[in-house]
């Protein structure tokens, strides 16, 4: 193989995330990138002692945003509109960068939006930032290729 042919893997330090109509796209972590389909087992009495394995409904794990907490409260009041019964559902994308800070990958999800939002833990001997999560149901994620 010659040394230009060579594909270093992505950094997974360098991400943005995008949502409808919300302005941070900067996070701490971003997790849930998950897409699973359960089996459905089935079998008939003419049928052999093995039953068929048939695809079943596609399941998607919810995504969790961490930050360091500022006094920017975009992502909170869109939890607080869900948790009074007015679910806003928004697009979104998760981005993977290059060292340069050019798109390589994306990830799009559809129909989100927030189920749990967690505070930052106090210590007054710490010396840790105070970080905010948010956790995202959403209703599909495809790789744009």
């Amino acid at each position: 193989m010659a040394t230009g042919d060579r594909k270093d893997p992505l950094r997974s330090y360098n991400f943005a995330v995008e949502l409808d109509g919300i302005a941070r796209a900067g996070f701490r972590e971003c997790s849930g990138l998950d897409a699973s389909q359960d089996p459905i087992e089935y079998r008939e009495g003419t049928e052999g002692p093995t039953a068929r394995k048939l695809p079943g409904l596609n399941k998607y794990s919810n995504i969790t945003l961490k930050w360091g907490m500022t006094d920017d409260t975009e992502l909170w009041a869109w939890r607080k509109k869900a948790m009074t019964g007015k679910v806003e559902r928004k697009n979104g994308s998760i981005v993977l960068l290059d060292e340069t800070g050019a798109e390589k990958l994306r990830w799009n999800f559809r129909e989100a939006w927030p189920i749990k939002w967690t505070g930052p833990t106090f210590n007054a001997t710490g010396n840790e930032v105070a970080i905010e999560m948010l956790e995202i149901a959403h209703e599909g994620l495809e790789l744009q290729e």
